[in-house]
């Protein structure tokens, strides 16, 4: 059994199984946190600007850093890109949790941004790496599955942990994960690199996209507090646009980019990144506002915000994987049309709700939501990765990822001024229930909008890959 179990066939679902330890603890730490952040500025007496940017930290540097960390596990391993992004993750959860102030615990959220940078694209790279095509959607589905349990039971984590233990351990729980993570890496996943040609950093590349992409998102992060038209935010999406326009020109004439953009020219990759981009707008700015409107409008605490999105959640863990499955047999374009839909329908559902709502008017919204994502997420993420050769695997992981964070990013700041058209003081103001839930309609309405627009595009651009006529179809596996 043991024999059979450890067997050479089966080695690629261990290499699965230690890549999804590393991608469950970045995806922990996008939601795990925000429970506990009563608690962190009551212990370390911090302020409310300071307290945001504990948050904020983390996700502008793993946005900024995608795209370069993709380039650098193609270029020089992605295992050992996996494994340094993981060694540094850990290091930084654990300054975190011994954190005695806002400047340390800030700097702590940042490395651990630039470790969860590394990490992500190389997780989906070496899955593409690693599966012949015939199972490579069932191991994204299977990716995906993590993902979304990572995200959804984050919140309860972080409630029980804070409320129970400490704030700290929300932290300190990631140090055995991250060395379980190391040792199993070390153990089932081989190394991979994109051997194609010679290979150097694009500096020029990296600063200007790392230029554009931090103003772009400290942009949409200061929406929250500025108006779209302020000085500070039109100066910060200015430069973010004159920096990515720069980093567009140097691509296409750089001899050896960090993003191939002819990539793009694949209607498939193209069609697939673009319904990710509107699947994070929409999705992500609304989870955000649904949290504020359990606990600021029913009245829900934070564990039971968190438990109340474990339905969705169960959906997705049971669905995705089968999803992924699914997509291999009849290819991606109608399940991104049908889950894109599906999640129209859960937005307009959540359109209902208002201050007597109970759980049971919000289950269906979370039920058709959580189906919605699962048969959306896996087959635009394999629709994505499946159209680009294999030894491009990191770039084409680092876009997919940069599409949904970039995505959730606007969203939130998107999903926030839709809000606010309605709400006249902080979001977060309970005197105002009325106004914030007129606020909220409007926003899932427009939600709505934007993922049937991802639908449309999904089956008018994104085709049935046929990987027997490619020349890196099969899984490159060895250094």
């Amino acid at each position: 059994m043991r024999a059979g179990l450890f067997a050479p066939e089966n080695r690629k679902w261990w290499t699965l199984v230690a890549v999804a330890i590393g991608l469950f603890m970045i995806m922990l730490d996008n939601t795990v946190v925000n429970v506990a952040l009563p608690s962190i500025r009551k212990d370390l007496g911090i302020s409310i600007s300071e307290l945001e940017w504990v948050v904020n930290a983390y996700a502008l540097t793993f946005g900024v850093l995608l795209l370069t960390g993709g380039k650098l596990a193609d270029m020089l391993g992605r295992r050992r890109m996996f494994v340094a992004g993981l060694v540094i993750f850990t290091g930084a959860s654990l300054w975190c949790g011994l954190a005695a102030g806002a400047s340390s615990l800030i700097a702590a959220r940042s490395v651990q941004g630039v470790g969860a940078a590394l990490m992500n694209p190389a997780t989906l790279s070496i899955i593409t790496a690693t599966f012949p095509p015939r199972q490579r959607g069932t191991a994204i589905g299977i990716w995906a599955g993590v993902s979304a349990l990572a995200l959804a039971i984050g919140p309860i984590v972080g409630g029980v942990l804070t409320e129970k233990i400490n704030w700290s351990w929300i932290f300190f729980i990631n140090i055995p994960v991250g060395v379980l993570g190391v040792i199993a890496a070390g153990i089932f996943i081989d190394e991979t690199k994109d051997t194609s040609h010679e290979q150097r950093l694009d500096l020029p590349g990296l600063i200007t996209s790392g230029v554009g992409l931090f103003a772009l998102t400290y942009g949409l992060i200061e929406t929250n507090d500025h108006a779209w038209t302020s000085t500070r935010v039109l100066t910060l999406f200015a430069i973010a646009a004159v920096a990515l326009g720069a980093f567009v020109l140097l691509e296409l004439h750089q001899r050896l980019p960090m993003l191939d953009l002819s990539l793009f020219r694949n209607p498939t990759f193209a069609g697939a990144n673009a319904a990710m981009l509107l699947v994070g707008l929409a999705m992500f700015g609304i989870f955000f506002y649904n949290s504020l409107f359990l606990q600021n409008i029913l009245g829900y605490g934070a564990i039971k915000t968190g438990a109340t999105f474990l339905p969705m959640t169960v959906m997705i863990i049971l669905v995705a994987p089968i999803a992924g499955r699914f997509s291999d047999r009849v290819g991606a374009r109608w399940l991104m049309g049908a889950g894109m839909t599906l999640l129209a329908v859960s937005l307009v559902l959540f359109g209902t709700l208002d201050a007597s709502s109970s759980f049971w008017a919000i289950l269906p919204g979370l039920l058709v939501g959580g189906v919605g994502l699962a048969i959306t997420m896996a087959p635009t993420t394999a629709a994505a990765m499946g159209s680009v050769p294999v030894d491009k695997a990191g770039v084409g992981s680092a876009v997919i990822n940069s599409m949904r964070q970039v995505g959730g990013s606007l969203g939130v700041a998107i999903m926030g001024a839709l809000v606010a058209t309605e709400v006249k003081v902080a979001p977060v103001d309970r005197r105002f229930p009325t106004e914030f839930v007129a606020g909220y309609h409007r926003a899932v309405h427009v939600g709505a909008a934007f993922v049937l627009l991802g639908a449309l595009i999904s089956v008018a651009t994104v085709r049935k890959l046929h990987p027997e006529g490619r020349g890196a179809a099969e899984p490159a596996v060895g250094a």
